[in-house]
């Protein structure tokens, strides 16, 4: 008899490849319409699958995973961050999770510069006159911005995407500084001509440019704080493409509204979906809809990625991507 399928709840809309594949291994439901799953019917679908698939989305806490009974065995995460679920608890109740790792380091590096560059050059500001019929012409004093190149551009975080910031940025002429909770190899840190700061505060003060990529854990929740954010200086501009929580977004605001910082490139917010609404009204700030790893190929590879976790978890072995508590 043939061994029988896993039952697979997936809790979004994947990309139709994603879905099509998943269906023929699997015994998947899939979400329609592509809504968030209330806490709900997330207890439902956790009693009801072998295996769910949630997304960052999908907040997966210590209550949630007490309704989730004893079938549940795997949570194969959609997505490289797990800050959305209580990893050592699903580990305590014998539940893997596994997530997808360095699919998305191009894409979201790709949006840090996009980020630089339209906070920088006033993209936006031009985009907006243009579309609303505004444009009186050339003029040598309109939408004057800041020059890239001979920048110091500070990384917080130097993993996959900070590195592949680094190598963007060294190619637009910036100068890269960072701060790393470890050293690169001297030879990773030559490709980039990088230099290394073993102290936050005193990196804080000497660039141009802070770039956000590390990810959201206890240590780092408002590591920018109001303290960090006044030892920038007042022509600094901070772009985030990575956790929300890393910045006192309180903080970020009225060092914006104060003139302490230049401006800010924001793709991820402290509370998700409800952004402080002083952010939207500020001149010197980039709001994107948490966009940075939104490409066709890169949602596909993700999907892939949770597939392979899916199959060999289900042939029997541990996932190739599994989470760890501790070394997330």
């Amino acid at each position: 008899m043939p061994a029988k399928r896993l039952s697979v709840v997936v809790t979004r809309r994947l990309p139709e490849a994603v879905e099509t594949r998943m269906t023929e291994l699997f015994d998947v439901t899939l979400r329609d319409p592509d809504t968030r799953m209330s806490r709900d019917e997330l207890a439902a679908a956790m009693r009801a699958a072998d295996v769910l698939v949630p997304c960052v989305t999908d907040q997966i806490d210590a209550n949630l995973l007490a309704q989730a009974g004893d079938r549940l065995r795997l949570i194969a995460n959609y997505g490289a961050g797990v800050d959305h679920i209580d990893v050592a608890t699903a580990r305590q109740r014998g539940i893997l999770v596994s997530n997808t790792p360095g699919v998305l380091s191009d894409d979201t590096a790709d949006m840090a510069m996009a980020l630089i560059l339209g906070v920088l050059r006033k993209v936006p500001e031009g985009i907006s006159e243009m579309m609303g019929g505004n444009w009186q012409g050339w003029s040598p004093m309109a939408h004057l911005g800041h020059r890239v190149g001979g920048r110091r551009l500070g990384i917080l975080g130097m993993g996959r995407i900070g590195l592949a910031v680094a190598r963007r940025a060294r190619a637009f002429g910036m100068q890269i500084h960072y701060h790393n909770r470890r050293r690169l190899r001297p030879e990773v840190e030559g490709e980039v001509e990088a230099t290394f700061w073993e102290s936050l505060d005193q990196m804080l003060a000497r660039v141009d440019v802070l770039s956000i990529n590390c990810p959201h854990t206890p240590s780092t929740f408002h590591l920018l704080n109001a303290r960090r954010l006044k030892l920038m200086k007042p022509s600094a501009v901070i772009v985030n493409t990575s956790r929300g929580e890393v910045i006192d977004e309180n903080a970020l605001v009225r060092a914006l509204k104060g003139g302490e910082l230049a401006g800010a490139g924001l793709d991820v917010y402290e509370h998700g979906a409800e952004i402080n609404p002083v952010l939207r009204e500020l001149p010197n700030v980039v709001l994107l809809p948490h966009m940075g790893s939104a490409t066709i190929e890169g949602r596909i590879e993700m999907g892939e990625k949770v597939i392979l976790n899916i199959k060999t978890f289900a042939d029997g072995h541990r996932p190739p991507d599994q989470v760890v508590p501790g070394m997330m």
